[in-house]
C-alpha cells in the first residue's frame, strides 16, 4: 500500500504528519520526494547504502582559454544568465537554462555545455525501516523525473524487503512533482491549514486528485486557530465528497519533536495529536 501525504502550500505539517505515520510502523518504506526541500533524513538520519547522481539536464561553460570576453553571447541569452564581472564574461548556474544558444553563436567556439550530475537519490535504512529521498542541487532542475526515481526506488525497497506499506511525503504544490508523487498511489492525504490560502490551494489540490481517480482524505492541521474556516473547510469536503480523516489542535510540542529527530508518536505518544493520528493511519491501513 502506497500512501502519498501532501499539501496545496508549504508549511502546514505535512512532513510532520508523514513522520508520525513512519513511526506507526515497525517496518516501512519512507520515501522522501519533497526533493526541493528535503528534510526528513535530518530527522531520521538513515544509514546511506545507496548513492545515485541525478542528471537533470545541461549547463553551458566558458572556455577561458578561448573566451575573448567579446560579450557576443549576452545580447543572445534570454535568461539574463551571462553578464561582464570585473571586465570579464561569467555564465551563472542558477540562472542557465541549458538551452544551448550560447554555444551555437560563440564566433570563437569558447562555450560547452556540461551535464547537471549534483542532484542525488540516497537509499538506505532508518529506525522504523528503508528509507529513500532525493536531494535536488540548487538551480538543477527537472524534480518530477527525480520524483519518479525516488518512488521507483521505494517500490523495489518494499518488494526486496516485503514491507507492505509506503509512506510518500510529497512535494507542496500542484506542479509536476506533486502529480510524479501521486499517479498510481492507493491513498492521499492532504494537509491543509485553517487560513484563506489553505482553503484555497486545498481547493485546487482536490481539483488535481479528483482527475487521477484517487482516494483523498483531508486532515485539517492546527484547527483550532481559526475555526470558522475550518468548518468553511469541512463544509466544502462534505460538498466534494471527500473525507476528513482528521482535526489536529495546535500543539507546539509538534515543532519540539522536530527539534528532538523525532516524530510526535515518538516524542509524546500519549498526546491528543498522537492518538488522532495512530486512529487516522489505522483507519486507512485496516480500510475502515
Amino acid at each position: 500500500m502506497e500512501i502519498a501525504v501532501i499539501s496545496g502550500k508549504g508549511g502546514t505539517g505535512k512532513s510532520s504528519i508523514s513522520a508520525a505515520f513512519a513511526t506507526l510502523e515497525n517496518h516501512v518504506v519512507l520515501a522522501d520526494c519533497d526533493v526541493d526541500a528535503a528534510n526528513l533524513y535530518i530527522l531520521f538520519n538513515p544509514v546511506v547504502e545507496k548513492e545515485k547522481a541525478f542528471v537533470t539536464g545541461q549547463k553551458a561553460v566558458i572556455d577561458e582559454r578561448k573566451c575573448t570576453n567579446c560579450g557576443y553571447c549576452i545580447d543572445f541569452c534570454r535568461f539574463d544568465a551571462i553578464s561582464y564581472e570585473n571586465d570579464k564574461v561569467i555564465i551563472s548556474d542558477t540562472l542557465c537554462d541549458g538551452c544551448v544558444l550560447c554555444s551555437r553563436i560563440c564566433p570563437y567556439d569558447a562555450i560547452n555545455n556540461i551535464y547537471e550530475d549534483k542532484s542525488r537519490m540516497y537509499a538506505g535504512s532508518f529506525r522504523n525501516g528503508r528509507m529513500v529521498y532525493g536531494r535536488l542541487a540548487p538551480g538543477e532542475e527537472n524534480s518530477g523525473k527525480l520524483v519518479n526515481m525516488v518512488r521507483q526506488e521505494a517500490k523495489r525497497e518494499a518488494e526486496n524487503n516485503q514491507l507492505a506499506v509506503t509512506i510518500i511525503d510529497g512535494p507542496p504544490g500542484i506542479g509536476c512533482p506533486v502529480i510524479s508523487a501521486i499517479t498510481g498511489v492507493d491513498h492521499v492525504i492532504i494537509v491543509t491549514e485553517p487560513s484563506v490560502s489553505g482553503l484555497h490551494d486545498l481547493k485546487r489540490t482536490i481539483e488535481i486528485t479528483s482527475r487521477f481517480n484517487l482516494k483523498s482524505w483531508v486532515i485539517i492541521n492546527k484547527s483550532d486557530i481559526n475555526s470558522n474556516i475550518s468548518e468553511l473547510i469541512k463544509t466544502y469536503c462534505k460538498n466534494t465528497r471527500i473525507d476528513i480523516l482528521a482535526e489536529l489542535p495546535f500543539d507546539s510540542q509538534m515543532v519540539e519533536a522536530m527539534v528532538q529527530c523525532k516524530s510526535i508518536i515518538e516524542w509524546l505518544p500519549d498526546s491528543t495529536i498522537s492518538q488522532k493520528l495512530t486512529h487516522a493511519f489505522n483507519r486507512i491501513t485496516n480500510g475502515s
